[in-house]
């Protein structure tokens, strides 16, 4: 998420976000993240709603995401995130198009002590099975957070949290470990904020999806009806809704998921649903961009493609054998100087990516190419004679296994060329001998964590609009990456910057976390993209032009 770090050492409703500073270059054509929007007045070949309307009156979607959980507690992925962003609210959120949070369940969020923000909620909230929503149920969704704390969940985000009070039902209290924490703000408007129901979910375990939607616990826009997990979900407006989307335009919804791009693109083609969201092939999407009746919106993006390396089971990692920091840190180096990332975004994304060299987007102040000036031919190419030297230093035998794992039904089928493209490169060096392997995205979240792959793919769309969601987020001890890197100089920056108040210093402190990992490389940066929606008559909401903050809000759809 792109903006200046200027930071405010007090924060009021509306909760003001520096202004996102434009790319450099070009907004790009295409990308993987793409809408599609249908003929007008189309009918759903899949029938009417849940709740029987008419096929015409109800919005079908498709995507080929998929569900890991719908309790946000055990979740932080976009195919569940999709879900979350309707059915849940958190305290503030963001306008599409702006960075800047503003009241949904609160009425306002201030500072009230260096370390201290008090929320006020907006009276006579209530959740759609008819429970009041009060400050009891902010505590406990944040605590709740704080104790589950699952490896694949968003707690990670809550880092400067001590505490939550609830002294009456309208107020809240959060006490944070730092003074002077701006980002706080950003950071209730995450899926990490989502207001739960204390009556339904269960405070120190993820609850199942079949319970949650037994439960009704819905404060969003809309209200799960039906749900057959990754294949049919329906949808309905929340009449108990009182965020700031105001009411739907659309009252019913539905989600169908594909496991074939193929025929994902085959129903757009057919009119037999209305948009898609996530995720076609490069390919595909030129090919709809050519036809007619079809119009391609594009804007910049804030999403990241990258290679972790887990520091337990990577080639003389901690938990192997043949376990060695210093060889262990000189694969990494290796494989750092030995990949192509602009023949990855010209020959698998036709330029719809750019090449990225470092965990933090172009366009975020704080970003360093730090990878451009340390590696291959320190002009953003690769070089076998540096990965050689490097490897020959340390006394690492050649060539080197490494067992890489990537997915497709997350990622997009473009990930199988990619990685293809990858174990090429690394073996045409001659140093490396590459195992690829691809998982399903309900079983590779699991394996990831459970350190199972040395080598893996993973990707990132920013929660909030900073360096720090990036470096914060990737980093931290505790973070989700979860590659077991933990450096102490490191931990300390990070600190710093999250609660710096001098601009010009925290960039310095956001620079030096990328400079210091970048010579450590626990993550490989690979390559940004942009953003594009195509549409075609008969949906409208989706603006001519997108930026970085915009996001898909079913709320804000209307069909013809």
């Amino acid at each position: 998420m792109h903006k200046s770090p200027a930071r405010h050492g007090r924060s009021t409703v509306a909760i003001p976000t520096p202004a996102p500073r434009r790319r450099a270059t070009a907004a790009l054509a295409l990308s993987a993240a793409v809408l599609v929007s249908a003929t007008a007045c189309t009918s759903a070949k899949a029938g009417g709603s849940a709740s029987g309307g008419s096929a015409a009156s109800v919005l079908t979607i498709g995507t080929t995401d998929q569900i890991v959980s719908l309790d946000p507690a055990g979740s932080w992925d976009a195919g569940s995130g999709t879900i979350a962003d309707e059915v849940y609210s958190p305290l503030l959120s963001a306008r599409n198009g702006t960075s800047d949070v503003s009241p949904n369940l609160a009425t306002d969020v201030k500072l009230t002590a260096p370390t201290q923000y008090t929320a006020t909620l907006k009276p006579g909230l209530k959740f759609a099975n008819g429970h009041d929503l009060t400050s009891s149920d902010v505590k406990f969704s944040f605590d709740r957070q704080l104790r589950i704390a699952d490896k694949n969940g968003p707690s990670s985000l809550l880092y400067n949290l001590a505490s939550v009070a609830a002294p009456d039902p309208t107020t809240v209290v959060f006490t944070l470990k730092s003074a002077n924490d701006s980002l706080f703000p950003q950071v209730l408007s995450t899926g990490a904020g989502f207001v739960l129901d204390e009556e339904v979910f269960p405070a120190d375990k993820v609850l199942d999806d079949d319970a949650v939607v037994k439960g009704k616990p819905w404060d969003g826009p809309y209200g799960i009806t039906s749900y057959a997990k990754n294949s049919l979900v329906a949808f309905e407006a929340n009449s108990a809704y009182r965020g700031q989307l105001g009411t739907p335009k659309t009252a019913q919804v539905r989600l169908k998921y594909y496991t074939d791009p193929n025929n994902l693109k085959l129903d757009v083609q057919q009119g037999g649903i209305d948009a898609v969201y996530r995720t076609l092939p490069t390919a595909d999407l030129q090919d709809l961009s050519g036809k007619k009746d079809v119009t391609v919106h594009t804007g910049s993006g804030n999403g990241i493609r990258y290679l972790v390396f887990d520091f337990k089971t990577q080639p003389y990692g901690s938990a192997t054998g043949q376990a060695d920091p210093a060889k262990a840190l000189a694969v990494r180096q290796a494989v750092a100087h030995s990949v192509d990332r602009a023949q990855l975004a010209s020959q698998v994304y036709k330029n719809t990516f750019e090449p990225l060299y470092t965990s933090v987007p172009d366009g975020i102040t704080g970003a360093t190419a730090s990878f451009k000036r340390l590696y291959g031919d320190k002009n953003g190419g690769p070089s076998k004679d540096a990965a050689a030297a490097v490897l020959a230093a340390a006394g690492v035998s050649t060539p080197v296994d490494l067992h890489l794992q990537y997915n497709t039904d997350h990622y997009g089928s473009s990930s199988a060329d990619e990685y293809a493209l990858i174990k090429t490169q690394l073996e045409a060096t001659g140093l490396f001998k590459v195992d690829l392997q691809s998982t399903a995205w309900s079983q590779y979240g699991k394996d990831r964590v459970a350190d199972l792959y040395p080598l893996y793919q993973l990707g990132w769309y920013a929660d909030y609009l900073d360096a720090d969601n990036y470096v914060g987020s990737f980093f931290s001890h505790d973070s989700w990456v979860n590659s077991g890197y933990d450096d102490p100089a490191v931990q300390a920056l990070i600190k710093q910057e999250e609660t710096e108040t001098d601009p010009a210093a925290r960039t310095r402190q956001i620079e030096q976390v990328q400079e210091a990992t970048a010579a450590q490389v626990p993550l490989l940066p690979l390559l940004q993209g942009s953003t594009a929606i195509v549409t075609r008559a008969g949906v409208q909401g989706v603006p001519e032009r997108l930026n970085s903050a915009y996001r898909f809000r079913w709320a804000e759809l209307s069909k013809s």
